[in-house]
């Protein structure tokens, strides 16, 4: 996998002035970034982001003759093994960056951080160096005051914590260069073997090795650990929640060669823990048993047809930390198949102990902070997103919207143009995939399908009972399919 490098500058306002300032007064260059394209779908369009400041960044190329760089970075040698600096192109990138707010450089560069990206997906690694301005005589133009702001940390770090309607937000960059060194790590230990990302403060994503689908080789495990108690986002009164806790982790589902990795986390995490899964694929839900293992006490959630995939569709019943307000103490019949569950151990591989079924809209508290479930369905029937409510971070697992449009929007055309059956749309919609992945796009196509009929989408002349019924066909028409393709 290829490399790919980028130099981001800090620079801070009182750069250029020889008397010294409090860290708290320190305030930093922000560029506001370029929006994202359109999706060419109406309503998603409709929505429209607030503005997103991060520190300037451009990408860092290597010099294309043998020459070295001839810009002094103070302090890059305690990079040096994992990037010479002399081989990069600086000068231009410097000129490159400076120009996005009009402005000169004249003074002295340092050596801040270097940040390998986590493996977040198949596609370059993405190396940031951070270097710092010293006496900087800086000229900027005024016909571009509106892309650039001077923020300080506390700033940055209350737009990071409390995200507001219309109120501007704030980059990875700024964070990760800068925000987060100011703040105490809480009780989140991630090894030093695995690289993770950050952002916003308190929420970190580890993307660890997994039985994940090609050319993927990661899922993301997710942590909501918030740093100390004076940070605590509470007042929600006697608001009732479906699960408490004091840390969160979200699909630990790694190989079993990252099992100690996982295994270093948990035990590092408070024992009051809720753990949640997105939806039952291996790659979300084989670390479990690591979980488990490590602390018996953490609370499982899932939505219902994600449990019944993972295991046996075993009886809940209500964690001493969890306030479920279907289940009664006084309900002795649900009592009664509890115990008995427990004599005739009918429990799940992955997680022996109880848990608690979401359906999506409950709410949970960790450490004071409110997350909300989201049913997401189209990757499975029992998908679900989770939202951290103060920092609107949507987690979404393996549902990504756009995809799911676009493979709504090329099932819709297929039954327009005449397909009836599954076996018919799954055929004209997925034309272009590899036959031997059709079974697994089979129950996506049946989930956008019942969505379509609930949305009154489906053409006129649809019959939902004859769809249905050539379900029960489809796999013997692949058998015939898979048959031939041996044959030739």
């Amino acid at each position: 996998m290829s490399n790919l490098y980028k130099l981001a500058l800090i620079i801070k306002k009182n750069s250029s002035s020889s008397s010294s300032s409090s860290k708290e007064d320190e305030q930093f260059l922000l560029i506001k970034q370029t929006r994202p394209p359109k999706f060419n779908d109406e309503e998603y369009d409709s929505f429209v982001d607030s503005d997103l400041y991060d520190l300037p960044c451009v990408q860092l190329n290597p010099l294309e003759t043998d020459t070295n760089s001839d810009i002094l970075i103070q302090g890059a040698d305690v990079c040096q093994n994992n990037l010479d600096l002399t081989k990069f192109d600086v000068n231009s990138a410097l000129n490159q960056v400076l120009s996005q707010v009009g402005c000169f450089q004249d003074g002295e560069w340092e050596f801040w951080k270097y940040v390998e990206e986590p493996e977040f997906g198949p596609r370059s690694f993405v190396h940031t160096v951070f270097i710092t301005g010293k006496k900087l005589k800086l000229q900027f133009h005024d016909s571009l005051q509106d892309v650039y702001k001077w923020m300080s940390i506390k700033s940055c770090l209350d737009l990071l914590l409390e995200v507001k309607p219309s109120s501007d937000r704030v980059g990875p960059l700024m964070a990760v260069g800068i925000v987060n060194d100011s703040v105490q790590t809480g009780w989140c230990k991630v090894p030093s073997t695995l690289r993770c990302q950050e952002y916003p403060p308190g929420v970190k994503l580890v993307p660890m090795g997994s039985r994940t689908g090609k050319p993927f080789t990661t899922t993301n495990l997710v942590i909501v650990a918030p740093d100390t108690p004076d940070r605590v986002l509470d007042g929600y009164g006697d608001k009732d929640f479906a699960a408490y806790g004091d840390a969160l982790i979200i699909d630990p589902g790694c190989l079993s060669q990252f099992h100690e990795e996982l295994a270093e986390i948990v035990t590092a995490l408070p024992r009051k823990l809720v753990v949640f899964v997105t939806h039952h694929h291996y790659d979300h839900v084989d670390g479990l048993s690591v979980v488990q293992k490590c602390n018996p006490d953490a609370i499982l959630l899932a939505h219902e047809n994600t449990m019944k995939r993972i295991g046996k569709d075993t009886p809940t019943r209500p964690h001493p930390k969890v306030r479920v307000s279907r289940f009664s103490p006084s309900d002795q019949a649900l009592e009664k198949s509890w115990k008995i569950a427990i004599l005739m151990k009918d429990f799940s591989d992955n997680w022996s102990r109880v848990y608690t079924t979401i359906s999506g809209a409950e709410e949970i508290c960790i450490a004071g902070q409110q997350l909300k479930f989201v049913f997401a369905p189209g990757h499975t029937d029992g998908h679900m997103a989770i939202l951290h409510a103060s920092s609107h971070s949507l987690i979404v697992g393996d549902h990504c919207v756009g995809n799911r449009r676009n493979r709504e929007s090329s099932i819709l055309k297929a039954i327009e143009s005449g397909a009836t059956t599954l076996f018919d749309i799954v055929a004209k919609t997925y034309s272009d995939v590899d036959r031997s992945v059709w079974i697994h796009a089979s129950s996506n196509v049946r989930l956008h399908v019942d969505y379509l009929a609930q949305q009154h989408k489906l053409p006129k002349g649809f019959s939902l009972e004859n769809f249905n019924r050539s379900c029960a066909e489809f796999v013997d028409k692949m058998g015939s399919v898979q048959s031939q393709m041996r044959a030739s």
